[in-house]
């Protein structure tokens, strides 16, 4: 296999890779020759990189990543549970959809994370505030996405089931379901990082252990290094999540997936 053969197929870790290699690259040398490093104002991914190995490698971190791993999976799965079906319901009834819309519309504008320190109050500090938080955060891709990949679907299809003596059961498992899949998997890779953004921001305001507490500790004793690892394994999670998104999309939908390499 040549050179080409070989871009060609992995052309896009290949790029993503050149392009993160570039940024560091360009950050550790301005900071190494051109600008003069205040440990207390900045870091350098040289740096990042020994407080990743303390804090990963060695264990430092673990616990508080198991923490915030637990919050964001009952906050995302209560999320794919009600916002799935609700968005479903929403595309195929006219009439829910003109009646949840504008309120669910006013709510997914609305800067949800301002809510944080009301929903801490009403579900106290803990594990369930930050699952309440991750829910309300990444609960309306799912809804809105399922209702538009539920308004997307091909109305000759249906008439067709419908003419065959199909059934509403069949309307959604064989109709609507396969072509809605798409425009789920792509709200759940928003969610995904709405989710994060919410396990943060809870344990931002009160939490005494976790991968956002742990990040806002680190800040606010002015150990960077430690800060931008703490950050970095939130980025390695974010892309491996994304990334079994799209291998699950490919084995769900493969359809979709040779659409979008053509």
């Amino acid at each position: 296999m040549d050179g080409k053969a070989i871009y060609h197929d992995y052309q896009r870790p290949i790029l993503g890779a050149v392009s993160v290699l570039a940024v560091v690259s360009l950050w550790e040398a301005a900071l190494t020759y051109v600008i003069p490093l205040n440990p207390f104002f900045f870091t350098k991914p040289s740096l990042v990189a020994i407080a990743f190995k303390e804090q990963i490698i060695d264990g430092a971190l673990w616990n508080d990543l198991l923490v915030s791993s637990r919050a964001f999976f009952w906050g995302f799965s209560f999320a794919v549970l009600l916002g799935i079906p609700l968005g479903a319901f929403m595309g195929w009834r006219r009439r829910a959809e003109y009646t949840l819309d504008p309120f669910l519309t006013a709510l997914y504008a609305s800067p949800l994370v301002a809510l944080a320190p009301l929903i801490i109050v009403v579900f106290g500090v803990g594990l369930l505030a930050k699952s309440a938080l991750v829910f309300v955060l990444s609960i309306f891709p799912f809804i809105f996405n399922t209702f538009a990949g539920v308004r997307s679907t091909d109305r000759l299809l249906i008439d067709v089931v419908r003419s065959f003596g199909g059934r509403e059961r069949d309307l959604y498992l064989k109709v609507i379901f396969p072509s809605t899949l798409p425009y789920i998997i792509a709200g759940a890779r928003i969610a995904l990082g709405r989710g994060l953004v919410g396990i943060i921001v809870g344990e931002f305001y009160a939490a005494s252990e976790g991968i956002g507490y742990a990040i806002s500790r680190f800040g606010d004793t002015y150990r960077l290094p430690e800060m931008f690892a703490g950050i970095l394994v939130l980025m390695i999670a974010a892309v491996v999540l994304t990334e079994g998104m799209r291998k699950l999309e490919a084995l769900l939908a493969p359809w979709r997936a040779a659409q979008e390499t053509r």
